[in-house]
């Protein structure tokens, strides 16, 4: 097996260590990342890089369920937001795996009824393969999503998916509906806007500021959601030139 390491990303190394997804600090997307983790170290959230001989090969952020940026409900669970390996070079090498075991491990530390993950087929989320492989069972399935556990308390209530339609009759207008969880939604966010009264729309922009609120979000990604007058047009984050797609093709 390779050297390495996992090592958590703190306020007070992060400008050293980086985020992954964003290498270089000066993107605007970085210093947001940076200063809304800042405000979810104190609700628990880890935010963990995996070095493999020294180079960043993969990371992982997880936080107690209850404070989850999802539509889910899971008491007592941590919750894995996001688990990433990159480049190619690291694919199929039991990366993803050793990120896993360390969020197992810290949730028998802190007594957790276990972990859970929400995946999809689509984009912007991991696939089931890797947590099948790790002993994760589904405990719930949703239009493209779906929930995945692995339980360290047999008596735990399963988790569950909130029903984010609900949500969606709430936006009137075209409205874009997102949170700095993710450091790449930024750089599509004014061009949007632009885009929008170009053709005489108002794109609406509301920004998600807490967990409670991204629970309450209109679709089952939470952190991004593309709704018009009532009908969710994106569930993931989407290009300008999608976004100036769907203007022409769907309103």
């Amino acid at each position: 097996m390779c050297n390495y390491t996992i090592l958590e990303v703190t306020e007070h190394n992060a400008l050293k260590e980086g985020l992954f997804c964003i290498k270089n600090p000066k993107y605007p997307g970085f210093k947001l990342k940076l200063e809304w983790l800042k405000k979810r170290f104190s609700e628990g959230m880890k935010f963990k890089l995996l070095k493999v001989d020294n180079e960043v090969a993969g990371f992982i952020e997880y936080v107690p369920a209850e404070n989850a940026w999802r539509p889910v409900l899971a008491a007592n669970y941590l919750f894995i937001h996001c688990i990433w390996v990159y480049p190619k070079k690291n694919y199929n090498r039991g990366f993803a795996s050793l990120l896993i075991n360390d969020c197992l491990e810290d949730a028998k530390k802190q007594k957790k009824a276990g972990i859970v993950v929400q995946v999809s087929k689509g984009s912007w989320m991991a696939g089931s393969n890797v947590f099948v492989k790790n002993g994760f069972t589904s405990v719930g399935v949703k239009d493209r999503f779906e929930l995945m556990a692995f339980k360290l308390d047999e008596h735990a209530a399963n988790p569950a998916f909130v029903n984010w339609e609900e949500n969606q009759s709430k936006y009137n207008g075209l409205n874009l509906v997102y949170a700095h969880q993710c450091p790449l939604f930024i750089k599509s966010v004014d061009e949007m806007k632009q885009t929008a009264a170009s053709v005489g729309m108002e794109l609406k922009v509301h920004l998600l500021n807490t967990a409670g609120e991204a629970r309450e979000a209109p679709s089952g990604y939470g952190v991004y959601s593309l709704v018009y007058n009532g009908q969710l047009l994106a569930d993931h984050y989407i290009s300008n030139t999608r976004f100036k797609n769907i203007l022409n093709k769907e309103l």
